[in-house]
């Protein structure tokens, strides 16, 4: 019988084969204990990790929206000093009108107190005097120009404030307009979901972005503006209140010294008017006085010549007799009656030559006085003139009824962010 053929290979003994058996059961008991152990740490990880993902998020949205509150918190306070702002530079833009308007009400008095100074120097001799009136309209002249350069200051304070106003309520309208912007984000990141369509993963979004700023910081920013603005809203309403007295007082120092100056030109034109007549009636009585020496004069020079035709009768009687002839030469009582005759003529002649002389000389001296007196009282009519000019040139301060004024209406401005989600309204700047 053949035998059978003997197959090449390594062979193991029972042995080994148990012992293999054995090996393969303990590693596949192993495994699973590692599998298990391994699914049981996935299920706690799981656990765990759901849970701090959930509080995780749960926390960060109770942030966002502790930080929407807060921002929307200050947003409100911005609009809110904004606002005020607003108000303020409204009146303050309403009180330095009203000062405008009182320094360019000073342009007429200005011009009536100069028209007045310039009337009356036009007055000539002796009526061109410093009197009361020429003072006070001095002091008046004066005082309105002490009057618009106190004005025009304070013109210039408020506009300067008016600046400084505008600066911080841009200042707050940028603030404001980052807080909606920042505000309009935060509530876009506050709405969003692990379903929603807009996230995705992001490059290094942990990254601190350029500029970034503390939340000291953040409050500090805001409280500095508003603090600013608060700070130029008081120094605005002193300026006001500041504005308001000045032009009250001003406003009495003008109306006294007005008065103070028409009463002077009053008196004045009273004590004009009584020189004036009194010059006239001076005038006429001159006048009459003339025209009654001339007539004396007139008078006298006839009687001169009465007197010289009998003193040339008497000459001509002491002549012819002179002719007498022999003893019929003689001193008799008509030669002594003569002579005396003669001699009282030369003496009442001269007397009354010497009389005309006065009286010729009075009337040269009250003619030239009543030519002075024409004069002057030319000069005081021309005065008087120019008085009643000046008068009149000062009816132009007549206080004008005083008119309403419409404040001022501003139109509101909605201020909005880039995304538009906001309806904040601010009045305009």
């Amino acid at each position: 019988m053949s035998t059978l053929p003997v197959k090449p290979g390594l062979r193991h003994s029972v042995s080994e084969w148990f012992g293999n058996n054995q090996q393969l059961s303990a590693t596949a008991e192993h495994e699973r204990h590692v599998s298990n152990a391994i699914r049981q740490e996935g299920k706690t990880l799981r656990n765990e990790t759901s849970s701090k993902t959930f509080w995780d998020e749960s926390d960060n949205s109770r942030r966002l929206s502790d930080r929407v509150w807060d921002v929307a918190r200050w947003k409100e306070a911005l609009e809110a000093c904004a606002q005020e702002v607003d108000r303020e530079m409204e009146a303050l833009t309403l009180s330095k009108e009203q000062t405008e308007q009182a320094l360019a009400a000073t342009v007429v008095p200005l011009e009536v107190g100069a028209e007045c100074l310039t009337l009356r120097d036009g007055r000539r001799g002796y009526e061109l005097v410093s009197d009361p009136v020429e003072e006070q309209l001095k002091t008046e002249v004066e005082l309105i120009e002490r009057v618009q350069r106190v004005l025009q200051q304070h013109v210039d304070k408020a506009f300067e404030q008016l600046c400084i106003l505008q600066q911080a309520r841009h200042q707050l309208t940028l603030d404001l307009q980052n807080k909606m912007e920042a505000l309009d984000i935060d509530m876009t990141c506050l709405s969003l979901t692990v379903k929603s369509p807009q996230i995705s993963l992001k490059t290094n979004p942990t990254r601190i972005p350029t500029g970034s700023s503390t939340p000291q910081e953040w409050v500090q920013f805001s409280q500095y503006n508003v603090a600013r603005a608060q700070e130029a809203m008081q120094v605005s309403q002193q300026l006001r209140e500041d504005a308001s007295l000045t032009r009250a007082q001003l406003q009495n120092e003008l109306d006294a010294q007005r008065t103070a100056t028409e009463f002077a030109i009053r008196k004045r034109n009273h004590h004009e008017e009584q020189a004036h007549d009194e010059l006239e009636w001076q005038v006429r009585n001159t006048e009459d006085e003339m025209t009654d020496m001339e007539s004396d004069i007139r008078a006298l020079d006839e009687d001169m010549q009465v007197k010289t035709a009998s003193l040339k009768l008497a000459h001509t009687r002491l002549e012819n007799r002179t002719n007498r002839p022999g003893m019929d030469l003689c001193r008799d009582e008509v030669q002594h009656g003569l002579v005396g005759e003669v001699k009282q003529l030369e003496a009442t002649i001269k007397a009354l030559k010497q009389k005309l002389s006065e009286a010729q000389h009075s009337l040269q001296k009250m003619q030239l006085h009543h030519a002075r007196m024409l004069q002057d009282l030319s000069r005081k009519q021309e005065a008087l003139s120019l008085e009643q000019r000046s008068m009149n040139t000062r009816t132009r301060l007549a206080p004008a009824a005083c008119t309403d004024r419409t404040p001022l209406v501003l139109v509101p401005v909605p201020l909005t962010n880039s995304s538009g989600r906001s309806n904040l309204k601010l009045l305009a700047q």
